[in-house]
């Protein structure tokens, strides 16, 4: 799993980070929020009021897709595009 969110209303998107890096973005964008419900050294809530750039938002989901993708195991790695 790389990303969560809600399909009704899309307030919000929770998406898998590096510590390091989650911390600084949540320093940075006050709209970037620790995991809700999620494991708050791994995961950021971005709320999607408008303030971030939708450009950088999907780096953001690139990069925990590729986070999670590189966790898989190589056989499955190999069969995904």
């Amino acid at each position: 799993m790389f990303a969560l969110t809600d399909v009704d209303f899309f307030s919000r998107i929770s998406l898998k980070c590096d510590p390091e890096n989650a911390v600084l973005l949540r320093e940075r964008y006050i709209s970037v929020l620790p995991g809700y419900h999620l494991s708050k050294k791994h995961w950021n809530t971005v709320l999607m009021d408008d303030l971030i750039p939708d450009t950088l938002i999907f780096e953001w989901i690139d990069h925990s897709y590729a986070l999670v993708f590189a966790k898989l195991p190589a056989k499955i790695r190999q069969r995904i595009p």
